[in-house]
């Protein structure tokens, strides 16, 4: 604790210099009150119970101050003068600013210059900028650093935490950003602008934003001035990295390509502080007319304008700002006749909602597309299907109609197929004639596919007895099969296998009645009143 001490004698803490360096490092100058503000906005609720704002003020802002302290030791920080209220002003040194530049993860060749000597008269332009950076922030207090606070404290720091949210963190924001219109970006040339501040935060909807503050001083002409470099930097082109030629703006931040025929540039905000003696209701009328050739869009079909090349130009003032922050509708945009918030302002939501309307009206037309062309398919199925059924063949015998099997079947395939024996009855009624051809009466022959690889080759010639006129089995009809060229290996072939084994045992039995050793000759044996010799004779 003693060594942290030394080194940090005011004793503050590496979370509230991190919030110094962030908050110099995007402001450049800054009060102690707005680091804290920024950095730390839960000890704003704070110290509730001092007697007076000014001692409420040091005690809330005392960590920064002791960060502060501690970091002009270290040759981080300096002080930079004062405000015109006698608040004192610090800025970073180079030295600070590169510890800057690893705390917000920037090169430290685009953290800017260390803004010395911007407090010699005052720094009222400054401390708007800073205003209004954190009235577009919104910064929200940690209730977790409030939970052993007072409930009216609590209470207070959860109004902050429901109200609308602001745009981006401090990281979000840049100050004092050079728009060279000739030059490089390092060392840029006569004629272009510079930027209070550009703010890019694309996850709350504002990918580039410029913001152009006027602290009522300057006169419409002066402005419109301003504008015109504002255009120049933005139609200037330069190659990128890939040999393409690109906006050069394009060449250092990102942001979503536009539609063709509605490339707008990125849009300028004004924010007015009434400090001057000009007034801002009749400075912005003026200036409109002015700067008419650059906001002006061209009317479109669907009601809504296209702003092909065109800068989109905002105003409002910074007591709306703080009042209403950047979802409230107190952005006015040139050309239109109603405040806005921030994203509408600087959007385009007729054409928005134009292009919602043509997408659904798409979208209705591909759903009659598919549903007109499921119903065609329908028909044309329901068509051939009728037109198929009107051919399916039917039994010439019992009128029926064939089935897709059956149909299938009957038909002739590839050349030397055999067609079906009876291509035009039905599998019952070719069954009967087929058991009729055979002399069976209702014989349930095989028929195709029921009897092996050659059924269907043998139906047709199945043998017949010649002695009972029986049809032969499929094993007897097997054995009396010729083999190869030669006979068949049946004795007798043209008989079924009842008759054949009939035969067997009637000559067995004629041979029976000889004499034991009688010598055999050629001889028929002896006839008998049997059937076989009564037949054969």
């Amino acid at each position: 604790m003693a060594g942290k001490r030394k080194n940090n004698p005011a004793g503050s803490t590496n979370n509230y210099r991190g919030d110094v360096l962030r908050v110099l490092g995007a402001l450049k100058v800054a009060t102690a009150d707005q680091i804290q503000r920024i950095g730390a906005p839960h000890l704003t609720h704070r110290h509730a119970d001092k007697k007076t704002p000014s001692k409420r003020k040091q005690a809330r802002t005392a960590s920064h101050t002791g960060a502060l302290s501690d970091m002009r030791k270290h040759g981080l920080s300096e002080n930079g003068g004062s405000t015109a209220t006698g608040e004192a002003l610090r800025n970073l040194t180079l030295k600070g600013l590169e510890a800057a530049s690893y705390e917000m993860q920037r090169p430290i060749t685009e953290m800017g210059s260390t803004a010395r000597g911007a407090g010699s008269s005052g720094a009222s332009h400054p401390m708007s900028v800073n205003e209004i950076v954190i009235a577009m922030l919104r910064p929200k207090p940690n209730m977790a650093r409030l939970a052993d606070d007072l409930p009216h404290v609590q209470a207070a720091a959860q109004a902050v935490v429901d109200a609308p949210a602001g745009i981006g963190t401090i990281a979000s924001y840049w100050t004092e950003v050079p728009l060279p219109a000739t030059g490089t970006w390092n060392a840029p040339g006569k004629g272009g602008a510079q930027a209070d501040v550009v703010l890019t935060a694309p996850q709350d909807g504002v990918p580039l934003l410029f913001i152009e503050v006027d602290n009522c001083h300057e006169t419409p002409e002066e402005l419109a001035d301003k504008l015109e470099k504002y255009a120049r930097f933005l139609r200037r082109k330069m190659k990128d990295t890939d040999g393409m030629e690109r906006p050069m703006w394009r060449t250092r931040w990102r942001a979503p390509d536009s539609r063709p025929g509605d490339a707008s540039h990125p849009p300028v905000l004004l924010v007015f502080n009434r400090l001057g003696k000009r007034d801002p209701n009749r400075t912005v009328p003026r200036l409109q007319e002015l700067t008419r050739h650059l906001w002006q869009g061209q009317r479109a079909g669907g009601g809504h304008h296209l702003y092909d090349g065109k800068i989109p130009i905002v105003a409002v003032g910074l007591g709306n700002l703080r009042e209403h922050g950047p979802t409230g509708a107190v952005f006015y945009r040139f050309g239109r006749d109603h405040p806005q918030p921030l994203l509408e302002a600087i959007g385009n939501p007729r054409r928005e909602a134009a292009d919602a309307r043509e997408q659904d009206r798409a979208r209705a037309q591909q759903a009659a597309h598919k549903a007109q062309v499921q119903r065609a398919a329908q028909e044309q199925a329901a068509k051939k299907a009728a037109e198929r059924e009107a051919r399916r063949p039917v039994c010439t015998s019992c009128g029926t109609k064939f089935t897709d099997e059956r149909w299938d079947a009957a038909q002739a395939t590839d050349w030397g197929t055999p067609k079906d024996s009876h291509p035009d009855l039905c599998d019952g009624c070719k069954q009967r004639a087929v058991a009729a051809a055979a002399g069976t009466p209702e014989r349930q022959e095989p028929v195709r596919g029921e009897t092996g690889q050659h059924s269907f080759q043998r139906q047709g010639r199945r043998p017949v007895c010649t002695e009972c006129g029986a049809t032969f089995t499929d094993e007897r009809w097997k054995a009396t099969e010729r083999v190869g060229w030669g006979a068949s290996p049946e004795p007798r072939p043209t008989l079924c296998g009842d008759c054949d084994r009939q035969f067997v045992t009637d000559v067995q039995d004629a041979w029976a009645d000889e004499p034991p050793h009688q010598e055999q000759e050629q001889a028929v044996p002896a006839q008998k009143t049997g059937r076989w010799f009564s037949r054969r004779t």
